[in-house]
């Protein structure tokens, strides 16, 4: 049920679609802060909501998240009508639709006209370029034959990461060696015409980018008013070969003070870039052997894969917190409090298939969750969809944490048929 009559000078704001990995972040920061939590979303949608989402919101506006008029329309009534006063999002997609709703609210929030770089790849490529901000050459394609005439000319080099335009978690990307990948690699990345739930539609071009050799990393960026304020930088591990998924991250990512430094520099240009003004920026980003920070890529919303949990165990640093201040034009906290270390490992099956069982070992210090149930369907591990759980580990160091959860991890029992 809706909450149209707040109480006086407390705080509400709108979440564009809270279902996801920052949902749960977000609910426990804005609890902490006494903030009053909103939903934007659709009918169906809405109707899959788990029981402990629903409770922590204040009210929902069901809309058509698709159709961006009418999102904006509807929710720009619902706003004013419960005395909202700031707009957060969950998915990259959605974060231009959050730009151009505080914007007509005249609240905190980030540049319309820069917004649609943080959700689609290729204007965040040339928003880069335009800035000044290190990224990988690339090259926009609409077919294989142009895929080919690109990499015949030999500008971009081998390998080659192909991406889809528009889309997250790793899903239609890989890195291919030679021309004879290159055909899959482009039919595997011009697959998405429309993100789900909502039907979203997506830009089928594909983009091309220069393979950067070099470790992985994740720096995080909130900024109020146009100042940039840092968070931790994570360390991240992937897979080797073809599809480059993610099976872990780790803070302190184990680097010296002025290499951080570096990272997070970097990190924040890219933020302004794609115009995130009043809100936060999880930007991904490789050391290359010459320790020089390079930007794979940025959205602008909270990171997903636990890693707002994983920081605020290592450093005390609320992610989720920190965003909301922001949005709601209070400058964040971002001072750490304390000096630990944490480390999650996904479980990550050799193959797709009907999950029969999973067993994850009790370690000390560790804890799990499953992501998908024995008799579910498991995807084949070519993208962030399957991995059927992880391990989060915590402890004085994170050496000691990444110990923990790799003995979690490689002694749990997974069966797929």
């Amino acid at each position: 049920m809706d909450s149209s009559d707040d109480e006086p000078g407390v705080t509400g704001v709108m979440v564009i679609e809270p279902m996801g990995n920052a949902g749960p972040f977000l609910l426990e920061a804005a609890a902490r802060l006494g903030i009053r939590l909103y939903a934007a979303t659709d009918k169906r949608v809405h109707a899959g909501y788990e029981p402990w989402l629903t409770a922590g919101l204040a009210g929902v506006c069901l809309t058509e998240l698709a159709d961006t008029e009418r999102a904006l329309d509807d929710m720009a009534e619902y706003c004013r009508a419960h005395r909202i006063t700031g707009v957060a999002v969950c998915w990259e997609l959605l974060t231009p639709l959050a730009a151009l709703l505080a914007a007509r609210l005249g609240l905190p929030g980030n540049d319309p006209a820069l917004a649609g770089a943080a959700r689609n790849k290729i204007a965040m490529a040339e928003a880069f370029r335009a800035a000044g901000v290190p990224a990988p050459a690339h090259a926009v394609v609409g077919t294989s034959e142009e895929a080919h005439q690109v990499a015949a000319s030999g500008r971009l080099g081998w390998p080659l990461v192909v991406k889809p335009a528009e889309q997250g978690g790793s899903w239609g990307v890989s890195v291919v060696a030679g021309p004879d990948g290159l055909d899959t690699a482009v039919a595997a990345a011009g697959r998405f015409t429309r993100a789900e739930p909502h039907g979203l539609p997506l830009d089928p071009r594909v983009l091309l980018q220069h393979y950067v050799p070099g470790e992985e990393f994740s720096a995080d960026t909130v900024v109020h008013d146009g100042v940039p304020y840092p968070l931790p930088v994570v360390r991240k591990d992937t897979t080797a070969g073809r599809y480059r998924v993610e099976t872990g991250h780790s803070c302190p990512a184990g680097l010296d003070a002025r290499t951080v430094r570096a990272i997070q520099d970097t990190a924040a240009r890219a933020a302004l870039a794609v115009g995130v003004r009043n809100g936060i920026a999880h930007t991904e980003v490789k050391l290359t052997p010459r320790g020089e920070p390079v930007v794979i890529e940025t959205g602008a919303r909270l990171p997903g894969d636990n890693i707002c949990e994983i920081v605020e165990a290592a450093t005390g640093v609320s992610e989720a917190a920190a965003y909301l201040r922001a949005v709601t034009g209070r400058a964040p906290d971002t001072g750490p409090t304390r000096a630990a270390g944490a480390a999650l490992r996904f479980v990550l099956p050799e193959r797709g298939g009907v999950l029969e069982y999973v067993v994850i070992p009790e370690v000390p210090g560790t804890q799990s969750r499953l992501h998908i149930r024995p008799g579910e369907q498991v995807p084949e591990p070519a993208d962030s969809s399957g991995r059927v759980g992880h391990v989060l580990a915590c402890a004085a160091s994170v050496d000691e944490a990444r110990r923990l959860a790799d003995r979690a991890v490689a002694d749990t029992r997974v069966k797929v048929s």
